[in-house]
């Protein structure tokens, strides 16, 4: 497997910010929407993936101390018995391992896991949302009834091994007696034989759609956020159980605020004067319009918290606020009236300014005093 932090071109002490930077940066790199190469869809699986493991703190501990065995399988224990059960059956068969039973196939195989990424906007994933997603996958073929045989047919046991789907093979080495299990080779491992396929779906059992889902968005999701839909993945071959689908979300940005954690952030201009005498500005936040006071003498940096008014949390429990950082605007582009009452109010201020002609040629003079 590959290392996360290298997939996102990040060193292991990267803080939130920078692991969310980098992945934000490679998500608009990479997505299909905006670069078709085949090896940046990947790319952007890879990264999405990464992304979901470090973004969340508990899942980067585990992952960290144990790598990806320890966010597989719901944050199980890191350490699998499946090699060792299968090394013991290799040498001594399932029978006698404990792990395994003789008869590997109890059916057919589940169909693969399937993933698509989903676009919302900043504020469908404030709020939640149901988005459709579409997505290339396996549906039980109908004429046969998803059995692989053309109608009117049947299916048949495979007489080599017996319906298990694996053959077991008996060899000398320095060991003494091994014995080994394969996959079938007279029925591909399904255990059964089909002698008359059927035409539409070549003895598969299943066809290749395009189709659409609708999925329920919860809000508070961020970019990176990943969502589960069990059993809309394909199915598998001659009735075999769908997997899941896996949903990666890509969040839109917004014009006016920056989400920071569960809080929203915005930057706030106000005029020189608006500053010094204060003002009574309408505010807009994504839940309505709020009063906002400016007080008298507000300096640039000054923040204001509107609690309650940023995003919710994806397990709902509260929400979190959005905070507005003034930055006070200096004029540029003064009229000559303008300017005039700024230099009296310097002078009543006893405040040292520039003389009115420190202009280029001023300077040019200045130059040959």
């Amino acid at each position: 497997m590959s290392d996360h932090y290298a997939t996102l071109g990040v060193s292991r002490t990267a803080t939130q910010d920078e692991i969310k930077k980098a992945y934000r940066r490679l998500a608009r790199q990479l997505h299909p929407d905006t670069n078709p190469d085949p090896e940046a869809a990947e790319r952007f699986k890879d990264v999405a993936r990464a992304y979901e493991v470090l973004s969340d703190p508990e899942r980067r501990s585990r992952y960290d101390r144990f790598g990806d065995a320890g966010v597989n399988g719901g944050g199980g224990s890191p350490f699998d018995t499946s090699g060792f059960a299968d090394i013991v059956d290799a040498f001594f068969g399932s029978a006698a391992s404990g792990f395994g039973a003789t008869a590997r196939r109890s059916g057919p195989l589940r169909g693969p896991d399937l993933e698509a990424v989903a676009q919302i906007t900043f504020e469908e994933a404030v709020f939640g949302c149901q988005t459709e997603v579409s997505v290339r996958t396996a549906v039980a073929c109908e004429s046969c009834e998803a059995t692989g045989a053309k109608p009117g047919t049947g299916v048949n046991v495979c007489a080599e091994c017996g319906g298990t789907g694996q053959v077991r093979r008996m060899r000398q080495s320095i060991l003494g007696q091994v014995v080994t299990a394969g996959p079938c080779g007279a029925c591909g491992g399904q255990g059964e034989v089909i002698a008359e396929p059927c035409p539409d779906c070549k003895g598969d059992g299943r066809r290749v759609v395009q189709k659409q889902y609708n999925v329920d968005v919860p809000a508070g999701v961020d970019t990176g956020s990943t969502l589960r839909l069990t059993g809309r993945g394909a199915v598998g071959s001659r009735g075999g159980g769908a997997g899941d689908l896996y949903v990666h979300l890509e969040v839109l940005p917004h014009d006016r605020f920056e989400r920071v954690g569960n809080d929203l952030v915005h930057e706030l201009h106000v005029s020189m004067a608006q500053a010094a005498l204060g003002a009574h500005l309408r505010f807009e936040t994504l839940d309505g319009t709020e009063d906002l006071v400016v007080p008298k003498g507000t300096q640039t940096g000054r923040t204001f918290r509107l609690r309650g008014r940023g995003v919710p949390s994806v397990d709902g429990r509260g929400r979190g606020d959005l905070i507005v950082q003034v930055v006070v605007d200096v004029p540029t582009d003064l009229s000559r009236e303008e300017e005039e009452l700024l230099r009296r109010f310097a002078v009543s201020r006893g405040e040292e300014v520039a003389p009115a002609d420190d202009g280029f040629f001023a300077k040019i003079r200045s130059a040959f005093k």
